[in-house]
């Protein structure tokens, strides 16, 4: 009986050949079901034949197995035994077929060939489907020998060795199952049974999902409730197999046991993150309505983090943004900055900006800018034709720096007298050790702190002791930038260039800015040290170039008519016993346009401040001190003239202590 014979009848009909045949579970099935049962009957039932016809070759029905219709005759007893087997053997199928630690002791029994066959029909079973019919229709003509040319005709990936052992294979697995099963009087219908079990879970032949189906009740369509019928055998190879042909988008039902899989991952996760939500409710339960709806997993931290750094630009192209707290030098807090951002903000080297960081992504070491708020305490437009700061315009200084903060601070009060500060203002402090020069310092950075908040302050400590450095950090309001003696000088002149280029930069953008360099000595020293040998060298071991450097730094220091000042006021030693110091000042000695003399005598007898009133002053001063009192300032000028300077020191002291301010204390002189 072919397949379009079967085709062409109603449906009661093929239920009467069912009902001959002795089938059951067909009452509910749908015609295209019942039909590929009514095959796979046929089918099975040649197998049988087959079988029985191998193990008693005398009996005649070599003839019979190969007829398709008198295979039902040669079969009688084999059917008369399929009648009397018990409703609860397919009930046991259906379990064993849910349990999956029987289904896989049951195919590591089976012999390796029949594996090998399994798989490779598991991988075919979506392709076969459109051309089941006519394969069908061929078996049950020929028996099933044909049906490995089938599968070839569908399957390039190993059909024909399942078509050439299919015989011998199935005949092998009825023999080692019914050694397995103890029920030998069940007979050939027990053995198609089992068959039809294990050729469904495991080698997944088309027929499998049918006789599944068939089993629950005959559940829909076989294109689209296929893998609901296999969903329960998590074992099933041939579910796993289907994930190899998921390519066949048309067959999506036969997704089957990976399906399973999937939504046991996915419940997995749905576990994970309600235990994490359950945790995070419990952590929160006692805080505020809106830090219990908060979840930090679903924060965007781009943008959310905001910093301030001076740039410096790499000689590829790229640049960081450096931190005042690690020195200006390389730190992890660096942000990177891109070359296409240098160029579209038109960025320089020590250009303060602040922007929007984003954290480092995979494969990254540092933060990123990724929006840049402001440069130079500007927006980017205002920067777009700044000027250069070699090409500003410099002039004397013109507004004075008021230094006097309390009555009993002596020493700014002196300097505001005799040697007075203007923004833009080249000042140097000649002094030798031990005259108190580092806390002269402190004092004018806290009074130019307290009197000119509009005036941007850095103290720059080079080759300095560390414990100055702290002190200095603790008692100044300011941003002090350092490097101690014990780093290397090539340090000492990075971290020297930087802020020089920083100061540049704020007065090209119209900034006031104060340096308190210490000292400018140890800083020509530094130069000295890392400025490549030419054979020329100065008295005292200085290379003829190793001066350009400090030049270069001091002589910044202007008052620019454009807008913006950079007033640099560095410390100076003499008579350490170092010829290369004295060569040094005196390199140093005509660039400044003021100075402040420290006297080692008035440091001697603890007289503070110890400065030489006679030899300190300021070039210029008519242009910052009213002509009032610079007409008073020159009358005790003349009058301190006279005395040696720990006298002179000592009369002002004394005449000073009684006023609280300059302009009280000129009024009681001139009296």
């Amino acid at each position: 009986m072919k397949i379009a014979e079967l085709q062409d009848k109603k449906l009661p009909e093929l239920k009467d050949i069912a009902k001959q045949m002795n089938l059951s579970g067909f009452s509910a099935m749908r015609k295209q079901d019942l039909i590929y049962l009514i095959l796979e009957a046929r089918a099975e039932a040649v197998a049988g034949n087959r079988r029985n016809r191998d193990e008693k070759p005398e009996g005649g029905r070599r003839n019979e197995g190969r007829s398709g219709n008198d295979s039902r005759s040669s079969s009688d007893k084999s059917e008369s035994k399929d009648r009397e087997r018990p409703s609860r053997d397919r009930s046991r199928d259906k379990d064993r077929k849910s349990n999956n630690r029987g289904e896989k002791s049951s195919q590591k029994e089976d012999k390796p060939a029949r594996e090998d066959g399994g798989d490779r029909r598991g991988r075919g079973r979506d392709d076969r489907r459109g051309k089941d019919r006519d394969d069908r229709n061929d078996r049950s003509d020929r028996g099933e020998q044909s049906s490995g040319k089938d599968e070839k005709a569908t399957r390039d990936d190993g059909g024909d060795r399942r078509g050439k052992g299919r015989d011998d294979r199935r005949g092998r697995d009825r023999d080692d199952r019914n050694e397995r099963s103890d029920r030998d009087d069940r007979g050939s219908r027990d053995n198609r049974g089992r068959g039809r079990d294990n050729r469904g879970g495991r080698d997944r032949d088309n027929r499998g999902d049918r006789d599944n189906r068939s089993k629950r009740g005959g559940r829909g369509d076989r294109d689209d409730r296929t893998s609901r019928d296999t969903r329960g055998n998590r074992d099933n190879r041939g579910g796993r197999d289907d994930r190899g042909n998921r390519e066949d988008r048309d067959n999506r039902g036969n997704r089957g046991d990976d399906g399973g899989r999937g939504r046991g991952r996915n419940r997995n996760r749905r576990d994970n993150r309600d235990s994490r939500e359950d945790r995070r409710r419990r952590v929160y339960a006692d805080q505020p309505e809106y830090m219990q709806e908060f979840d930090p997993t679903k924060v965007e931290l781009d943008g959310m983090i905001r910093k301030v750094g001076v740039l410096q630009i790499l000689p590829d192209g790229y640049g960081f943004l450096r931190s005042a707290e690690y020195n200006y030098l390389p730190s992890p807090d660096d942000i990177y900055v891109s070359p296409s951002q240098i160029k579209r903000f038109a960025l320089q080297l020590g250009d303060t900006v602040d922007g929007e960081v984003r954290p480092p992504k995979e494969g990254e070491r540092f933060f990123a800018l990724i929006q840049v708020n402001s440069i130079n305490g500007r927006v980017s437009g205002e920067l777009a034709e700044r000027p250069s700061f070699d090409y500003l315009t410099p002039y004397y200084p013109e507004e004075q720096l008021n230094l006097s903060t309390l009555g009993g601070e002596y020493s700014t009060r002196v300097m505001d007298l005799f040697s007075p500060i203007g923004k833009g203002q080249r000042a140097l402090i000649v002094a030798q050790p031990k005259t108190g020069k580092t806390i002269l310092l402190q004092k004018i950075a806290n009074a130019v702190t307290t009197n000119h908040p509009e005036c941007h302050l850095i103290i720059l400590l080079v080759d300095e002791r560390p414990e100055e450095v702290t002190d200095m950090r603790r008692h100044v309001d300011g941003e002090v930038i350092a490097s101690t003696f014990d780093q290397d000088p090539e340090r000492h002149v990075e971290v020297a260039d930087i802020v020089l280029s920083k100061a540049k930069r704020l007065v090209e953008a119209g900034q006031d800015v104060v340096i308190l360099l210490d000292s400018i000595t140890r800083l020509a020293r530094a130069h000295n040290a890392v400025a490549p040998s030419s054979g020329k060298t100065l008295s005292g071991g200085i290379e003829a170039g190793a001066l350009r450097g400090p030049k270069r730094f001091f002589g910044a220091a202007r008052n620019v008519e454009e807008g913006g000042s950079l007033t640099i006021i560095g410390t100076a030693l003499i008579d350490t016993g170092s010829r290369m110091d004295e060569v040094i000042f005196e390199e140093f000695k005509g660039t400044g346009n003021s100075e402040i003399v420290l006297d080692r005598d008035l440091a001697d007898r603890r007289i503070f401040p110890a400065i030489h009133i006679v030899k300190s002053g300021t070039r210029r001063e008519e242009l910052l001190i009213p002509e009032a009192g610079l007409k008073r300032i020159w009358v005790l000028r003349k009058v301190l003239a006279d005395m040696e300077p720990v006298a002179a020191m000592t009369f002002l002291l004394d005449k000073m202590r009684g006023t609280k301010k300059n302009d009280e204390f000129l009024v009681v002189m001139n009296s």
